[in-house]
């Protein structure tokens, strides 16, 4: 069936005014030019809408049941043009993202107060989970962005740095170190530790960085989040390694941070996304505010 946009308004245009002339007089086009449309209208659904003659025109039965319709259909292809159009002006939209609790919780959480102080009609929705499901939701398609540190595998990915964050040495306040403004990472052989989950990536790469140095710390408990890896710090379970922008987080729970002295551990966080496909404009225009706000200068698209 091919029946246009144009024939749905040449169709409404006469059962209004009921008249051919009229109608073509008031969408710019030749009467005859609007006699062939509604005819090839007509051909193209197999029937008749309009009743002809000498004076008037008239809708058919079968124009009648039609034209409720036809409106409808005019209205909804107004209402979409009018949706997409106010997507790439920002006037609505999604920000679909997700990050790590850690970098959520601080950086993001402030950038994603500005951004919607700028643009009160894009809706944000927001994931704070263990980087790994970040990562998967970048995969998945569920977020257009998610902010990690810098994962191993960028199969089908892009990783683009924002920050690089150091780590520290985080203790309770009865620890021996509590007191030291600084530690050397040696200082940790055979110390009792907690840890993030092993497998998870970060585990992975203090793992890797502690076993380059010969390092092996005494290892007894793990879990997924640093949260609890903060209270089990503060109850005195062991001490820890982890990114600075948990501080806060630390603090929180009544942990003492204490810097590295020489081989100190950094990563870069930034943000992923798949390596096809556009970013649409909210998501865009997110990037380009955080990018300055952080300094970095990059070209997102």
């Amino acid at each position: 069936m091919n029946v246009t946009h144009k024939n749905i308004v040449a169709f409404v245009t006469i059962a209004e005014l009921g008249s051919f002339a009229e109608a073509s007089e008031r969408l710019f086009i030749s009467q005859p030019a609007l006699s062939t449309a509604i005819k090839n209208m007509e051909e193209s659904i197999g029937g008749k809408l309009f009743s002809r003659s000498t004076r008037r025109v008239s809708l058919t039965p079968e124009g009648k049941e039609f034209l409720p319709v036809a409106k409808r259909l005019l209205n909804d292809w107004e209402t979409a043009l009018s949706d997409v159009t106010s997507l790439f002006k920002l006037q609505r939209g999604v920000l679909n993202i997700a990050a790590m609790p850690s970098f959520a919780d601080g950086i993001l959480a402030t950038n994603l107060a500005n951004y919607h102080n700028n643009n009160p009609n894009i809706q944000i929705r927001l994931l704070d989970e263990v980087m790994e499901r970040v990562i998967q939701h970048v995969q998945d398609g569920r977020t257009e962005l998610g902010f990690v540190f810098r994962p191993n595998d960028l199969t089908g990915l892009i990783f683009t740095p924002l920050i690089e964050d150091s780590f520290m040495l985080v203790v309770n306040k009865e620890h021996k170190y509590a007191s030291y403004d600084r530690v050397e990472i040696e200082q940790l052989n055979s110390i009792p530790m907690v840890f993030m989950n092993h497998g998870s990536s970060i585990r992975t790469w203090i793992d890797n960085n502690l076993e380059s140095l010969n390092i092996k710390p005494d290892m007894i408990a793990e879990t997924s989040q640093f949260s609890t890896l903060g209270q089990m710090v503060a109850n005195g379970m062991g001490v820890t390694i982890a990114p600075k922008i948990c501080r806060q987080l630390m603090l929180s729970k009544g942990c003492v941070c204490v810097n590295f002295s020489s081989n100190e551990f950094t990563k870069e966080i930034g943000v992923l996304m798949k390596k096809r496909g556009k970013l649409s404009s909210a998501a865009q225009l997110f990037l380009k505010e955080l990018s300055k706000n952080l300094r970095v200068s990059t070209t997102f698209s």
